[in-house]
């Protein structure tokens, strides 16, 4: 009887230590989200006092689309508040791209603790690399995707007698008819679609730094990808035809470069488990004519199928 009082006497106690280091770690993550949010409301601050030079910047694919026509760049504020969101969406964008260094440094520290050394050596690698491919893919979008695509549809314009294009040609005693039908978009609009681009390639780039991590944590392995890679290409037709406008331009271009990167993320998991494959061997957790994912799929016969025979004499 005094056993069991003396047992039900000590399980406050118990819950209250256990309660105490998740309050901890909430308050630390509540610190750590404010100071993300006071940086992120700093950054938009900052974009939003340039959000002018900015904008003309983002405007360069589609301007330049037009001098190569002969015409002029202008865009037009449709509504009366158009410029204010123009100048917001800029600042959420801009603001969120110069935080974003100091926010991940701010997850980096609040994780990092309760990762093992091991660990922190492989997540981190990651952490760097997201961002750069995020640039990498944005960079990709804003000077090759947006120009090509602002090529294709301003190609639809009509230019009657009122508007000629500079440098055309008409023959003697003709005139061009019908009607004109140019280009005099909204600002917001195409803002909108460059930054649709810009965000959608750049997640798009994610891919390798996103299987690369998960196929370290064994969540995914090359076997498996190439098994899936037919639903992969379906996929990623879909997620073209979704995140582009409907041109097979811009579309061929997503699917061609989201693929490549899936064939390169395919490999980049064979190496990470060629190398934990080598580590259990080496550690006496695998015997040498053992694989990660049993007999049936052994790394090393995957890895033989993939190299060239050598030439028999």
């Amino acid at each position: 009887m005094s056993d069991t009082s003396a047992d039900t006497g000590n399980e406050p106690d118990d819950v209250e230590a256990s309660s105490a280091p998740l309050i901890e770690h909430l308050a630390e993550l509540r610190t750590r989200l404010i100071h993300s949010a006071i940086a992120f409301i700093i950054g938009m601050v900052i974009c939003f006092t340039v959000w002018n030079p900015i904008f003309n910047f983002l405007t360069n694919p589609i301007c330049g689309a037009l001098a190569d026509m002969g015409q002029d760049c202008k865009l037009q504020f449709i509504k009366a508040q158009e410029g204010f969101f123009v100048a917001i969406r800029i600042s959420l964008l801009g603001g969120f791209a110069l935080a974003f260094p100091y926010i991940a440094g701010q997850m980096w520290r609040f994780v990092a603790p309760g990762l093992y050394k091991n660990e922190k050596n492989a997540f981190l690698p990651f952490l760097v690399a997201s961002p750069i491919m995020f640039f990498l893919g944005a960079s990709f979008a804003f000077y090759v995707v947006t120009p090509l695509a602002f090529d294709f549809f301003l190609g639809f314009q009509q230019f009657g007698e009122a508007e000629v294009l500079a440098g055309t040609e008409v023959a003697e005693g003709e005139a061009a008819v019908g009607p004109s039908v140019i280009f005099q978009g909204s600002a917001e609009e195409y803002l909108a679609l460059t930054m649709k681009f810009i965000v959608a390639f750049g997640l798009c780039f994610q891919l390798p730094v996103l299987l690369t991590l998960m196929g370290k944590a064994g969540l995914v392995s090359s076997v498996g990808l190439r098994a899936v890679r037919k639903y992969a290409v379906v996929g990623i037709l879909v997620l073209a035809a979704i995140v582009t406008p409907p041109d097979v331009i811009t579309q061929a271009i997503l699917f061609v470069v989201v693929y490549g990167l899936y064939e390169v993320s395919i490999q980049l998991v064979k190496r990470v488990e060629k190398q934990r494959l080598a580590k259990l061997r080496e550690e006496g957790v695998l015997g040498e004519d053992e694989g990660l994912w049993g007999d049936e799929d052994d790394l090393d016969d995957e890895l033989a199928d993939d190299e060239p025979e050598p030439d028999k004499k």
